[in-house]
């Protein structure tokens, strides 16, 4: 063991049928640091912190905690050995509340019967720990993501852990709930607490960690300090290529925007859902990309569902080709050519149980009716094209989606509409969750479908996408439009200075 480890992972070996997910990597994690686990989607993290948690089994090698060989065969032992793990996906139960889902399965008793008062009281605590004053009681599907991404923290921290394994953990927290995460890892940090941190967020593991380890397709690549490590250089590893490539996927933009008198191929006119949006005109012509901009809760997501039809707008129009759309609805913006990639792509995207193929020809087969089934050679050609277009990793068509990475699910759901040729693409979070590759992959099949003609409407937190992706931008503060930007005035400080100008006005 090094001096102050307190968990070594050395010449890990795990397989899936057809796929060697890890081949002999080392890992060690060290008593009071923040350690980021860094890598592509399938490098091979998640199956580390789930061999770590007790999730899976691994196939050789070995693991020590505090110096002690541990083979934990569940979560249940990973926890009561001091290893708790929050997940990328939350996995708590929306029905209960807040309070009950942070005592759940430990809930302390009086005279046989469950003590809700001291529930009520330990939530509280929780909560506050995080630097969150909240009614524990409400239930947990009344709350935010971001609020549930902190309910499963603070879950975690109720366990007494010694290691923390926090997966993607500020996905989907705006910029105050970060810095309040960072503070709580930060005090942990101090009691010796060792933190396994996994983010795409470059800027957020260079803020917070001690040191970084690199992983590819499996293998290690290495571990490193953040100030000896510029942040190009880890990008060129971990994709394995060198500096000069990955110089040139940072610069990539997208091409010319389409002519300013080019009618608009989509328009709303006072679009808008009670507390969800304030009403909303928006224009996106043909061959471009129209960014939405602003921070959690700003109203990003309610206008994708509220275009596509998820969502019942109070008033308002939708206009596609120049036809109104009747009846409002997904069914029908389906039949006029609009499409959406939803930011949860777990509840709301892939169907886990089926297979990639069964998930690519879905929203095809519903358009045709289930009377004109697909021939399964139509969907062969359909499936292979698209997995080599997009270059999908998978073993097979038939492998269920629910077993890909993030990123290749991602691509799956983008193949599903892709396959039915829509005239407007709207792209909820496409990047959240997914590796620095990948990211380039979707960022460069955007730019391509421009190209051929295609609208996009995208979406997301990460405003240097927005800015590098974007012919215009459309700024959202307070579910509503607070202003556009276009050409050479897209740049970080406009948008920020949008988004900021209501406090401005108030601080004066």
């Amino acid at each position: 063991m090094t001096p102050q480890s307190l968990v070594e992972m050395r010449g890990i070996v795990k397989s899936f049928p057809g796929v060697r997910a890890l081949d002999g990597v080392d890992f060690t994690l060290r008593c009071g640091e923040i350690h980021s686990l860094l890598g592509e989607n399938g490098a091979g993290k998640s199956t580390l912190i789930k061999i770590l948690g007790g999730a899976y089994r691994f196939d050789g090698g070995v693991v020590r905690l505090a110096g002690s060989v541990i083979e934990p065969g569940t979560p249940l032992a990973a926890q009561r050995l001091g290893i708790s793990t929050v997940y990328q996906e939350i996995n708590l139960i929306p029905e209960l509340s807040v309070a009950e889902n942070l005592s759940l399965g430990r809930q302390p008793r009086k005279f046989g019967l469950i003590d809700w008062r001291s529930i009520r009281r330990r939530g509280e605590a929780l909560m506050q720990r995080l630097g969150l004053a909240m009614d524990v009681a409400r239930p947990l599907r009344s709350c935010s993501i971001a609020v549930q991404q902190m309910v499963a923290i603070a879950r975690a921290l109720d366990e007494q852990a010694k290691v923390l394994v926090l997966d993607e953990p500020t996905s989907s927290l705006d910029a105050g709930e970060v810095q309040q995460l960072f503070s709580v890892m930060r005090r942990l940090r101090g009691e010796g607490l060792g933190i396994v941190f996994i983010s795409h967020f470059l800027d957020q593991v260079y803020a917070i960690s001690d040191r970084l380890t690199v992983l590819r397709n499996g293998k290690l690549v290495g571990e490193f300090l953040p100030a000896e490590l510029p942040r190009l250089e880890l990008i060129a590893k971990m994709l394995g290529q060198d500096v000069a490539a990955v110089a040139e996927l940072q610069s990539h933009r997208s091409g010319a925007a389409p002519a300013a008198d080019r009618p608009a191929l989509v328009r709303t006119r006072a679009l808008g859902r009670r507390h969800a949006l304030e009403p909303l005109d928006l224009e996106i012509r043909a061959g471009e990309v129209v960014g939405l901009a602003g921070l959690l809760g700003s109203g990003r997501t309610e206008t994708a569902r509220l275009l596509f039809g998820i969502d019942r707008s109070d008033g308002g129009e939708v206009e596609v080709g120049g036809k109104l759309l009747p009846r409002h609805a997904p069914r029908q913006s389906i039949r006029s050519g609009l499409a959406l990639a939803p930011e949860d792509r777990k509840a709301e995207g892939i169907v886990p149980e089926l297979s990639v193929r069964e998930n690519m020809v879905l929203a095809l087969q519903a358009r045709r009716g289930w009377l004109r089934k697909l021939k399964r050679r139509e969907e062969r050609e359909i499936v292979d094209r698209f997995i080599k277009a997009l270059r999908i990793a998978t073993p097979d068509a038939e492998k269920p989606v629910g077993q890909l990475s993030g990123g290749n699910q991602q691509k799956v759901i983008l193949a599903r509409w892709l396959a039915m040729q829509p005239k407007l693409l709207i792209l909820d979070e496409p990047t959240r969750g997914i590796d620095v590759g990948a990211k380039g992959e979707i960022e460069r099949l955007m730019a391509k479908l421009c190209g051929e003609g295609m609208a996009l409407l995208f979406i997301s937190s990460e405003l240097d996408e927005v800015v590098r992706d974007s012919h215009r931008v459309v700024v959202l503060r307070d579910r509503r439009k607070v202003g556009e930007l276009t050409g050479a005035e897209i740049d970080l400080p406009n948008i920020m200075r949008l988004i900021a100008a209501e406090h401005d006005t108030t601080d004066a």
